[in-house]
């Protein structure tokens, strides 16, 4: 069993709420967004390749049973910047373009402030999508720095979003760039980490790829035009081109990492926002991007910390986007607090000092709300082996699946198992209480 105890990795360091003296590791959190859960070599992947991704998986941990805060991208974003589940601030669905008055509470607690609080650097490369308006931009949330777009998705050469808006920032200015926007990301991204190499440093990269429009690093000339169809037409060869140079570059900026002698003072963490949409690879898995069926919830994840996570760590109990949230706050020295996060801290089980965590019940939901009518409307919560979903589109349909035995949610048991059923739709009835207006 191994002990887990913060080392000396920085010259930085501070008395914790724990009453000693602990030093902080540089955190980097890299998301892909709407990559599906079998889109890794190292999670099944045969026609793209990923070695950098593989690697990384291979010198520390891969998560089996790893999910997203949600099935699109602004509420598990929300998760992971908040700590808590995002129906706590009144999403449950993504922001449309240029949306006013949701996404983060302005000026509210995230991660990156608590980080800049105990002398972090704190940056983000890449997609932010939880809002447009003053004090729920990046800088008014808790990070030092901004590259990259405001909204869900954008012209991956003009830098122009769905409805035709310019959409590329740099802290509180539009700015005109040439070039990819996965490869200016990985370019800031590094610029960021060579920067504040002296650390502490967290920086959240938050790559726009494989997202729609399906454009790859050749198809400058390919017609995508705003506001019209063509913005989401694609096809698998060109999804794969975009993971791959995304992929290509996230391999870059481990190197750099490794390069400045910061390997062993930097946790990693890759994973995706939700599930993978049409051209993906959600295997073995039902449902796509928009659903809360496993493939529209359960993501690819992989991290690595040397001298912390042993090498070839495999996780198979449930976890989800917000346990990485209340694992950072650890690192920094923050006590538990249950009015600040939902999830729980992952270092103990990883580094092998505890066994598996105590059972615990993880929900999603995706409802009609003030901005938008959705589709799959539904509610869903997993214990154990055990997922009952449940439409919410007035059909009344309920459904029940052991997920051991049954990964593609293709048995449905709530005939036979009506006990089972019956407490999970009771849990998952308290916990939406707590949300019953918004």
């Amino acid at each position: 069993m191994r002990s887990f105890s913060f080392l000396v990795f920085l010259a930085v360091g501070f008395h914790s709420e724990f009453g000693h003296s602990i030093e902080l590791p540089n955190i980097v959190f890299i998301m892909s967004d709407d990559q599906g859960y079998g889109d890794l070599g190292c999670y099944g992947a045969t026609d793209l390749k990923t070695p950098r991704l593989d690697q990384l998986a291979k010198d520390g941990v891969r998560f089996t049973d790893f999910y997203a805060n949600g099935p699109t991208c602004s509420p598990t974003r929300i998760g992971f910047l908040s700590g808590r589940y995002q129906q706590r601030l009144g999403i449950d669905n993504a922001l449309k373009y240029q949306e006013m008055g949701r996404g983060l509470t302005p000026g509210g607690e995230t991660i990156a402030r608590d980080l800049k609080s105990r002398g972090y650097t704190t940056g983000l490369s890449g997609k932010w999508h939880l809002g447009y308006d003053q004090g729920r931009v990046p800088l008014d949330q808790g990070f030092d720095h901004f590259f990259g777009l405001l909204g869900g998705n954008h012209h991956y050469f003009k830098h122009m979003d769905r409805i035709g808006v310019p959409d590329l920032w740099l802290g509180r200015e539009a700015i005109e760039r040439e070039g990819y926007t996965t490869d200016l990301i990985t370019e800031d991204a590094i610029a960021f980490i060579r920067k504040n190499q002296d650390g502490p440093f967290f920086l959240f990269l938050a790559h726009a790829a494989p997202h729609f429009p399906f454009q790859g690093p050749n198809d400058k000339d390919k017609l995508i035009e705003p506001k019209k169809k063509n913005w989401q037409l694609g096809d698998r060869k060109t999804y794969v081109a975009m993971v791959e140079r995304m992929e290509e570059g996230i391999g870059e900026t481990l190197a750099e990492i490794d390069r400045l002698g910061l390997r062993e003072k930097t946790i990693v963490v890759f994973t995706s926002d939700n599930g993978g949409d049409v051209h993906s690879r959600n295997a073995p898995f039902s449902g796509r991007k928009s659903t809360i069926r496993e493939g529209g919830i359960r993501v690819p994840c992989v991290a690595r910390w040397p001298g912390k996570i042993p090498a070839g760590t495999t996780v198979s109990f449930p976890a989800i986007t917000m346990d990485w949230s209340a694992t950072i706050r650890r690192l920094a020295g923050f006590k538990a607090d249950t009015d600040r996060e939902d999830g729980i801290d992952l270092m103990p089980f990883l580094t092998g000092e505890k066994s598996e965590p105590p059972e615990r019940a993880l929900f999603w939901r995706r409802k009609n709300d003030a901005s938008r009518r959705v589709d799959n409307p539904s509610r869903a919560i997993r214990q154990g082996d055990w997922k009952f979903f449940e439409k919410t589109d007035g059909s009344g349909e309920q459904f029940l699946f052991n997920l051991i035995s049954d990964p593609g949610e293709s048995e449905n048991l709530i005939k036979e198992k009506p006990e089972p059923a019956r407490k999970l739709r009771a849990k998952l009835d308290e916990w939406e209480s707590a949300f019953a207006n918004e």
